[in-house]
This record gives C-alpha cells, sequence and structure tokens, in this order.
C-alpha cells in the first residue's frame, strides 16, 4: 500500500488510468456475459448513427463544405432576378458589365455546359464540356497538374484559342495518364483543338454534381454551336461566379450588384428594366437546385435524428430491463459497501462503451453506402454524380453522437438505482417492487418509438405514393411504347445548310422500319437536362421591353409527327405541316396554359398571334395538352412548339413509338442511323430510361424515406420485443406457480 502511494505520489495521473481501465474491463466482462443483448444494443445503436452519418455527410457535401477551391468560402453564384425570381444564369453583355463596374469582387467568371463530339482518331464520342471565359481558373485560383490553362491573354474573338483543358478523370481514363497528350491536336465537333493542360485531380469544376470532361475557352463557344449569343443582352445562358474582395462582406456584394442592375436597367431598359442581382452558394446552380436541396436534406436530417432517438429509446428500455435484471447483483454489492456513484459509473461506461462499438460500426456500415452513392450514376450518358464519401467532419459527427446517444440512455437506469433499498432487495429475493404505478419509464419509451415508428413510416408511405404518382402521372407524352434516339449534327460536322435535308431523310428512314406506328423529331425531350425559356409579347405590344412580357415560355423545336409519336393529344387546331418551312409566316403550336395567360382561352387562341423576341408575330394554329417540361414538381408552364424547318436546330432526338420489343426496335434503330451516317455519334434508349433524370429527385426521396421508415419500424420491433420479453422474464416465477396449480 506504501508503494502503492509513492507511486502516486510520482504520477498524479495513475489513479485515474487504472481506474478507467478498471471500469473497462469489468464493462467488457458485463458485456460478453449477455451476448444476445450486447449485439442486439451494438446493431440498434449502429443502424441509429449510420443513418445520421450518411445523412450528416450528404449536408456536409452540398451544403456546408465550400468548393474544393482555395478560398471556396468567399465565392458566391451571381443570380439574375426577374419579377421575384432568381435564375442562375446571365447574358454575356450583362457579364461583361458587372466586371467592369463592381467594386466588391476580386473576380468575376462565366461559365456554361454542352455536348461535343470528341474524336482522338477512331469515331466520335459524346462528352460533356464546360465553356469558360479567360479567367475562370485565375478568379478559382487553380494550378494546373499537367501543362497550363488558358487565360485572357489567349482570346481575342471566335477561333483565336481553340484549346481544351483535360480535367484529370478524363485524362486518366481515356488518354492513359499519358503526360504526353499536352499538345496533342483532337476533334470537337470535326473542329481541331489542343490539349493545353489536365486540371488537378480535386478540381471538379465549378458545380458539385457535374463533372465536365474538359473546358473550352468561351469565345470558342460558336465555333461548336454554330451561333453567337455574345451580343444579345436578353439571352441569358451564361453561369457567373465571383470570389469577394478581402474583407466584403455578401450584403455589402449584392448591394453593390443592385447598383449595377439600377444602371443596367436605366441604359438598356428593353432588357434589363425591373431586374436586380443577388448572390447564392455556389455548387448547386443558385438557389435553381440550392432551395430545393436544402428544405430535402434538412427534412433527411431530422428524420435522421428520430431515427437516433428511437434507437435511444429503444437501449433505454433495454438498459432500464438490464438493470432491473441486475437488481439483486447490485444490492449485494451496496450492502457490503459499494457507493451508489460508482455503480452508476459502470452501468454508463458499458452505455458509453455499447454507443461507441455501435457508433464504430455504423460508421462503417455509413462509408459503405456513401462510397455507393459517390460512385452512383442516375443518368449514365450525363457525368452527373454526388461526391458525398464521409470527410473528418463526418466521423466527428459520429463520434459525438456515439458518446451523446450512450450517455443518454445510459442514464434512464439511474433513477431505479438512486431509488433501490438493497435489504428490501435482499430479503424479497428480486427487484424491488414498484408498487401500484401503472405506467414505468420503459412504458413511456416504449410509447416514444410507437410514436417516431408512425412518423417515419407515414413519412414512408406519402413518398412511394408520391413516386408512384409521378411515374403514373400526366407529363403530356406517353414515354411506354416509345423509343428515343438522340443525336448532335453539330458533332458530325453538319451545317445550318447540310443539317435539314439529314433530319428529312433521318425521319424517313426510321419510318420505313417495319413496325414503327409513328416517329418525329425535337430538338431536346421535355423533362431532360437544359431548357430555353423565352418571353413572349401580346400581340398589341409595340414596346418590347422586359417590364412588358406577358409571359415567359418553354420552347421547343419539333418536326411533322411528333405529337403523334410523343402521343400528345391535340386540343384544338392543328400541328406542324412540312409546309410551315421559312417560306412561310412562322406558326407555333402552344399548350393550354400559354392559350389560358396569352388568349384566356383554347378557343380564342387558334388563329390568334402572339410575339417573341424583337417582334416577331407568331400564328397560333393548334393547342395541346398541358404537360411536364422543366421538373416533374412544376406548376403549369406555357409552352411554344415551333416548326423546325422555320427554326433549324442541330439538336437532335427522334421520338420512335412502335408496338415491337425494346431490344429489338433498337438493334433496328442502330442499323439504321448506321446507314445513314456511320460517323455520326448517337444514344438509343426507351424514353422511360431517358426520364431518369426528371424521375432522380422522387427516386431518391422515395429510396431515403423508405429506408428510414424500414429503420423506423425495425426499431420499435425490436424494442416491443426487448420489452415483452423484459416483462415475461421478470413474471416466470409467477406464471410457473400458476402452471402448476392447473
Amino acid at each position: 500500500m506504501q508503494e502503492h502511494h509513492f507511486r502516486n505520489s510520482r504520477d498524479p495521473y495513475c489513479d485515474l488510468e487504472e481506474l478507467v481501465l478498471a471500469e473497462l474491463r469489468y464493462a467488457f466482462r458485463q458485456l460478453r456475459k449477455s451476448p444476445g443483448f450486447t449485439v442486439t444494443a451494438i446493431l440498434t445503436l449502429a443502424l441509429g448513427i449510420g443513418a445520421n452519418a450518411v445523412v450528416f455527410s450528404v449536408m456536409d457535401a452540398l451544403l456546408l463544405r465550400p468548393l474544393n477551391v482555395p478560398g471556396g468560402q468567399n465565392l458566391y453564384t451571381v443570380q439574375h432576378v426577374e419579377n421575384g425570381e432568381a435564375f442562375p444564369s446571365n447574358s454575356w453583355p450583362d457579364y461583361r458589365d458587372i466586371v467592369a463596374r463592381n467594386q466588391t469582387f476580386s473576380g468575376v467568371a462565366a461559365y456554361d455546359l454542352m455536348p461535343a463530339g470528341l474524336d482522338t482518331g477512331g469515331n466520335p464520342a459524346p462528352v460533356w464540356l464546360a465553356a469558360a471565359s479567360g479567367n475562370y481558373f485565375h478568379v478559382l485560383d487553380v494550378r494546373p497538374y499537367l501543362g497550363r490553362f488558358f487565360s485572357s491573354a489567349d482570346m481575342h474573338g471566335n477561333g483565336s484559342a481553340p484549346d481544351i483543358v483535360l480535367s484529370y478523370a478524363y485524362w486518366n481514363a481515356h488518354f492513359g495518364a499519358n503526360p504526353g497528350v499536352v499538345g496533342h491536336t483532337v476533334q470537337l465537333n470535326k473542329h481541331p483543338f489542343t490539349v493545353l493542360g489536365v486540371a488537378p485531380p480535386s478540381f471538379r469544376g465549378t458545380l458539385l454534381f457535374f463533372a465536365p470532361a474538359m473546358w473550352i475557352p468561351m469565345v470558342e463557344e460558336p465555333t461548336l454551336q454554330g451561333w453567337n449569343n455574345f451580343n444579345e443582352r436578353g439571352s441569358r445562358s451564361h453561369w457567373l461566379i465571383g470570389r469577394l474582395k478581402p474583407g466584403v462582406t455578401e450584403a455589402q456584394a449584392s448591394a453593390d450588384l443592385n447598383r449595377i442592375a439600377a444602371e443596367l436597367g436605366h441604359e438598356y431598359p428593353k432588357d434589363d428594366a425591373g431586374g436586380t442581382f443577388s448572390l447564392a452558394k455556389p455548387g448547386l446552380v443558385g438557389d435553381l437546385l440550392g432551395r430545393p436541396t436544402r428544405a430535402f436534406v434538412a427534412g433527411m436530417m431530422l428524420l435522421a435524428a428520430l431515427i437516433l432517438l428511437a434507437a435511444c429509446a429503444n437501449l433505454g428500455s433495454l438498459f432500464a430491463a438490464r438493470a432491473a435484471d441486475r437488481s439483486r447483483e447490485i444490492a449485494v454489492r451496496m450492502a457490503l459497501g459499494s457507493r451508489r456513484g460508482r455503480i452508476l459509473r459502470q452501468l454508463l461506461t458499458e452505455a458509453v462503451l455499447v454507443s461507441l462499438l455501435g457508433g464504430a460500426l455504423g460508421m462503417a456500415g455509413g462509408a459503405g453506402v456513401l462510397h455507393a452513392l459517390s460512385l452512383w450514376r442516375p443518368a449514365p450518358d450525363i457525368p452527373i454524380n454526388v461526391p458525398v464519401n464521409p470527410h473528418l467532419a463526418t466521423y466527428l459527427a459520429a463520434l459525438l453522437l456515439a458518446v451523446g446517444s450512450g450517455l443518454l440512455f445510459g442514464i434512464v437506469p439511474v433513477r431505479q438505482v438512486l431509488r433501490a433499498d438493497p435489504y428490501r432487495i435482499i430479503r424479497s429475493g428480486g427487484a424491488q417492487a414498484e408498487g401500484m404505478r401503472r405506467f414505468t419509464t420503459r412504458d413511456l419509451l416504449l410509447a416514444g418509438q410507437i410514436a417516431i415508428c408512425a412518423v417515419l413510416v407515414t413519412a414512408s408511405l406519402v413518398a412511394l405514393r408520391g413516386l408512384a404518382r409521378s411515374l403514373h402521372a400526366d407529363f403530356g407524352f406517353r414515354p411506354q411504347h416509345a423509343m428515343v434516339v438522340a443525336a448532335d449534327l453539330d458533332m458530325a460536322g453538319y451545317t445550318a445548310r447540310t443539317a435539314p435535308p439529314m433530319q428529312r431523310r433521318m425521319l424517313d428512314a426510321v419510318a420505313a422500319i417495319p413496325g414503327v406506328k409513328a416517329v418525329g423529331m425535337v430538338d431536346r425531350l421535355p423533362l431532360s437536362l437544359g431548357w430555353d425559356d423565352e418571353g413572349v409579347y401580346r400581340d398589341s405590344t409595340t414596346n418590347y421591353q422586359a417590364t412588358n412580357i406577358a409571359a415567359d415560355a418553354i420552347n421547343f423545336d419539333v418536326s411533322p409527327g411528333y405529337f403523334r409519336a410523343a402521343g400528345t393529344t391535340l386540343l384544338a387546331g392543328r400541328t406542324i405541316r412540312w409546309s410551315d418551312d421559312k417560306g412561310t409566316p412562322m406558326v407555333a403550336v402552344i399548350n393550354r396554359e400559354f392559350a389560358r395567360k396569352i388568349f384566356g382561352s383554347v378557343r380564342k387562341a387558334v388563329g390568334a398571334d402572339f410575339k417573341i423576341w424583337q417582334g416577331t408575330r407568331v400564328k397560333v394554329i393548334g393547342v395541346v395538352q398541358q404537360g411536364k417540361y422543366k421538373a416533374l414538381t412544376e406548376s403549369p408552364q406555357p409552352a411554344m412548339f415551333f416548326s423546325i424547318l422555320q427554326q433549324p436546330s442541330k439538336g437532335v432526338t427522334l421520338v420512335v413509338r412502335s408496338d415491337r420489343d425494346a431490344a429489338g426496335m433498337a438493334a433496328a434503330l442502330e442499323r439504321t442511323m448506321r446507314k445513314l451516317d456511320a460517323g455520326l455519334p448517337i444514344t438509343i434508349s426507351t424514353w422511360s430510361d431517358a426520364l431518369a433524370l426528371a424521375l432522380f429527385p422522387a427516386r431518391t426521396a422515395t429510396v431515403a424515406l423508405g429506408v428510414l421508415g424500414l429503420l423506423g419500424a425495425m426499431l420499435v420491433i425490436t424494442g416491443i420485443f426487448g420489452l415483452a420479453a423484459y416483462v415475461v422474464s421478470r413474471r416466470l416465477r409467477e406464471l410457473g406457480i400458476r402452471m402448476a396449480l392447473g
């Protein structure tokens, strides 16, 4: 004993260290004596902490963490606000004015996304790239992994900088990580481009969910697209990202931008009157995806917290039952002089140990789920994925949740221990009688579990019902029994003169395939990535300022036969004909919402006129049913369909309706397209598969809520089972006597 005190005097932490180790050893021994209880408790907590770790990691990746570039917390998306609605895109002239007039940004860059056909010596393959302003990499403060980046000094107008910068992932996957690729010439849409360099591995661009294969200078966009909108102030198609100067706040930058907006509205009333600017965190296309993402993740965090609360309530019941079963042991220890505080400390040690083991198991399972989510590609033809691999913050959050949960359910038996009468328990041979109380703490915890489970299961059922409705909703078209063939004639080098004849040959060739009932063409499918809005004026309007726009309508360019192939119902008038070409006045088919908003009714719309950009008059020849064009959850949107002969487009999507099976029709379409042009990159799928991106939010919500509901149900079932087993075990003596008495 003297030696022990002497050692303590030299090491004041020795007693504490030995005490902790002794408590842990004792806790391990106690848990090993009850393997069923231990495994149940660890798995229960693993479910709760794993669910919270996954949801927190998604929230951290999408909402909390800045862009993975130096000083990412100072980057903001600049939005154009019109009629109270924020849009993430701006016009090129407005962008140039913002760069020249602002006093709060050290730099503002512009970019947008587009598909192209990349040819490295074989057949061209479709890729998605980002067209960026010359200062893009400078504003983001990114350094090249290999070679160099393009800059503003390289750009002197269209054709002056035919260069590309490869992403690290694309360079590694398609060029074999060959450093000799720098200086190599490739073909983009049949135009030569030189590889300048490779971006660093950590840089995926400025969108969290979209990883372009490469970047090109913005001045080369007309080379690939065949048209130029750099001088059109009303054409807003560029996304802006700016870096604040040191010491500048978001509020100061917003005020500065709105000063510029007021100046532009005064100088250019036709396009900018009434417009303002706002700032949003980058990565989620401003408020377009940011707002619904924040709402969804907040809801998921709430449900995940309920899962963990149900797990704690479950474990509280189990630990209370376990403490009651050990009441004689605890009573003997107290009768022999053991302090209540030490007994409580041992019970809390067991609880925290279980929680740490459950947290480790839950975090391991969560990491596997997050890795799978990071690799998931909801739309195989579009480079969309969300890197949500666990970050340090996720592991810290899991640790805090584990310790907090252990303390939370570990204190449930405290009242039992503090109020226990050891001598009475020893005399009675069991637990201290609970008197005539009808409800115990365990009963309340069980009721709480059932209530939480009801909330989770209800949310899951609502999500399932929502998905069922979305799958069977009235889209304004019928994707069943329809195939789509997506191609871009730009990628194959077709010009504005040669594209229309090729489109007609494609329609005629596909119509001749046996089993084809109808075929039509559209520049892009409804509910696909990207859309084009255009301001609509009433026919009586003569002042074409932005404030006089009667409606913003989504527009499509379609061929004759499209509505029949799409299964869209014609409500009045007629559809597009081959005679609706450039030699005739411009015509359009509109939807029901357009007719209601501009003309008051479907009956009044047919034969009436309206005007679009620069006062071009358009005659309404027909009205079709209402549809979904941007998202499944959108409110009714005006839409107009122009003749592809009057507004030529080199973006081609064939819609083919047939009575043949999908595999056989896909093979026939492949053969037909290859006969027309073997070098034309195409993608063939069912229309239902092409809606994968549009259905992604609904499916994600359904899966997430369904899993959480299942976890809640599992926890409440184990909670009820545990309490029932405990009640039976406590009444075994009584039940045995009753059975012995017959």
